[in-house]
């Protein structure tokens, strides 16, 4: 078994930051506290970012500071959006690797340990080409959510995991805060913009992820994630999936023979979500124009099925005017 010792180098200050983006979840925040003070692994600071709460967060946080035995560093900014207090929390880390942990979930005792032994199993003159361990997610009641990876152990990166091997669901671990540094979240795009772009732009990098069958983080679902938020808010968040669909139909498509499917359902997302910015006037970030023959004749194969979801969409948001 490797060391679990401290593998911070001379560059960090600690093994980890853990990381909690937060906005008003002063009545959850407990939760991730507690299962920080029970790592058996204490190589971690805490870095909470504030993203403009009005609730008793900042009380709760100064009172957490006497009594904890790891440091603990909020960061109070105004509401922005979770990408800019990624990026604020990512840049203020002294860890070596982030764990980027919801203000409402919590980590397993031994996630930490365990995570720094998988990093440190990686031969040091190698670990420069990785940018992450990650493991699963349990539900409070146990149960694995999503699915589980094919190997115990195998490198890949996520755009093998989603295309190649076709797993799903939430997954958990550690990220280099160096290679975060150079891969931010896209503040010049105002709203809600998927994580996995980032994820993706580092996979096409170059970069590999240690995936592993071990759970670190227990997941609880909030209700207010997309999926639980139906089609009367698919407008809302148009252009990050617009963006979602633009990325796997330009940019993924050495993965297509894998999964063709998967390409054509998201060329049809890439004129749905299209005419819902058309209909709110909202214009399409610089320099994301269609391009490649593959990418165009995906999108236009599949525009009147694009054109189809989009008229359906609309229709789910008149019924309650007529119900």
């Amino acid at each position: 078994m490797s060391d679990p010792r401290p593998l911070a180098g001379p560059l960090w200050r600690y093994q980890f930051t853990v990381l909690t983006p937060t906005y008003n979840r002063a009545h959850t925040l407990e939760r991730v506290y507690e299962s920080l003070c029970e790592q058996s692994f204490q190589d971690f600071e805490w870095v909470v970012v504030d993203d403009g709460s009005t609730d008793h967060t900042q009380q709760l946080i100064e009172n957490w500071k006497q009594e904890a035995s790891f440091p603990i560093h909020y960061i109070w900014q105004q509401n922005q959006h979770k990408k800019v207090a990624l990026n604020t929390g990512v840049s203020a880390a002294q860890g070596e690797l982030i764990v980027a942990l919801d203000s409402d979930d919590s980590l397993e005792t031994n996630a930490l340990y365990d995570m720094a032994r998988t990093w440190r199993e990686i031969p040091e003159a190698e670990r420069r080409q990785y940018v992450a361990v990650t493991g699963l997610c349990k539900a409070p009641s146990g149960r694995i959510v999503g699915d589980m990876y094919p190997y115990d152990q195998f490198d890949a990166n996520p755009l093998d995991l989603q295309f190649k091997f076709n797993v799903k669901g939430e997954k958990f671990g550690c990220l280099s805060t160096a290679v975060m540094q150079r891969f931010p979240f896209p503040e010049h795009i105002e709203g809600f913009v998927p994580e996995s772009l980032v994820w993706r732009s580092i996979a096409r990098a170059g970069y590999k992820t240690r995936f592993v069958n071990q759970v670190y983080r227990v997941y609880y679902d909030s209700g207010d994630s997309l999926s639980h938020q139906g089609r009367s808010h698919v407008a809302k968040h148009a252009l990050g999936m617009w963006l979602l669909a633009y990325d796997t139909v330009v940019d993924c498509t050495p993965w297509f023979h894998y999964r063709p499917k998967e390409f054509f359902k998201a060329a049809a997302r890439y004129t749905r979500f299209g005419l819902h910015l058309r209909a709110q006037s909202i214009a399409k970030p610089a320099g994301y124009g269609l391009r490649g023959i593959p990418a165009t004749l995906l999108v236009y194969s599949m525009a009147p099925i694009g054109a189809a979801l989009y008229l359906r969409d609309k229709l789910q948001t008149l019924k309650p005017c007529f119900s």
